[in-house]
């Protein structure tokens, strides 16, 4: 029983603050159907369920059709709303891209709060969710690029006025610099949750440690703990920010593929 409590603990307690991060398996089943069929369940799979369900939860409660005063998940709802509208209407112009830039900034955003709770799993902090992402958004924006322009848009590689002995060295730059976006919206969103979640959890392990000592050493501790508190709360305000930050510039790569400039 000792040696089955010790295990159990051990494999509770995160001994590194980059083992939050990791994708680890849940429920598996291994089943000699049709030849064979390993299902597993990971925790990026789970909360990736849940954000789905907090989603739709969210707009289900801040459904407004049958009543007359409009309650407060609606009211905030429709303060985003009109936020994410004029944001599109601002930098796309066209309102036909308000659904899928609504979505993928409350995707983005819940995702990145619902990671806040802890001994949760954000998955905003894995890099195949957020590579992956990011990928897709460049590969979609891409896609409506050469839908509209065909091979016109290939002239968005070669700035206008471009004397010709320069056109190979700014092509070259140009579509590095375009194939670029496909990782950065991923890779800045990833470094941004994995840094602060990190930071949170050693300052968190050293205060419980500094909290464990004496009653002086627990009293002088508050200092930093109040520090600790601050630093929650601008955790908090990335994950508003970040969920901004990706939206307004996917916006921004619309509206290059758009106009090709």
């Amino acid at each position: 029983m000792w040696i089955l409590s010790n295990i159990n603990q051990s494999n509770l307690i995160i001994n590194s603050p980059l083992e939050q991060f990791e994708v680890t398996n849940l429920l598996g089943l291994n089943a000699p159907i049709f030849g064979y069929i390993n299902i597993t369940l990971t925790n990026l799979a789970l909360y990736s369920t849940i954000i789905i369900f907090i989603l739709v939860g969210l707009h289900y409660m801040g459904n407004n059709d049958t009543k007359l005063l409009p309650s407060k998940w609606s009211i905030a709802l429709e303060s985003l709303f009109a936020s994410i509208n004029s944001m599109v209407r601002e930098q796309i112009g066209k309102e036909i891209y308000l659904p899928f830039i609504y979505s993928l900034f409350f995707f983005i955003l819940i995702a990145n709060l619902t990671g806040n709770v802890p001994y949760s799993f954000t998955i905003t902090s894995s890099i195949i969710v957020s590579i992956g992402l990011s990928f897709t958004i460049f590969i979609g924006v891409t896609i409506l690029g050469l839908s509209i322009h065909r091979l016109h848009f290939f002239s968005y590689f070669i700035p206008s006025g471009t004397p010709l002995a320069l056109v190979p060295l700014l092509v070259l730059i140009e579509l590095v610099s375009y194939v670029a976006r496909a990782g950065s919206l991923g890779i800045r969103l990833f470094a941004n949750i994995v840094a602060g979640h990190t930071l949170l959890k050693i300052l968190s392990t050293f205060l419980y440690q500094m909290f464990s000592g004496s009653l002086i050493i627990a009293v002088l501790t508050l200092i930093p703990f109040s520090i600790f508190i601050a630093l929650i709360g601008l955790e908090l305000a990335v994950s508003f920010i970040q969920a901004y930050v990706l939206t307004i510039l996917t916006c921004s790569y619309i509206k290059d593929a758009i106009d090709l400039h």
